[in-house]
């Protein structure tokens, strides 16, 4: 696991989800390399459609905009290391 914490920058998800959003983020950035976001960002997804149900999207980079639609109770954007994770239900 990395030695950093994730930094939370916005989120309306139980606490349950956004540890386990965490948790997969930190797996997935051990895993692959850090570059590989395409990766990193499917590990995320997989995760969450397969705990939660489908229809989960996840962004992961150094520097990317957005402005989504998203369920209540399902959105969270975090930092860890350099990376930062959006991770929402459509």
């Amino acid at each position: 696991m990395l030695e950093g914490k994730a930094v939370i920058g916005s989120t309306d998800m139980p606490e349950k989800m956004q540890a386990r959003a965490m948790e997969w983020a930190s797996e997935a950035l051990d895993l692959y390399e850090v570059d590989d976001c395409k990766e990193i960002a499917r590990h995320i997804k997989k995760g969450f459609d397969g705990l939660y149900g489908p229809g989960w999207q996840c962004i992961v980079g150094t520097s990317f905009g957005s402005f989504i639609t998203h369920s209540c109770g399902t959105f969270i954007h975090f930092y860890l290391e350099r990376m930062a994770f959006l991770l929402f239900k459509g």
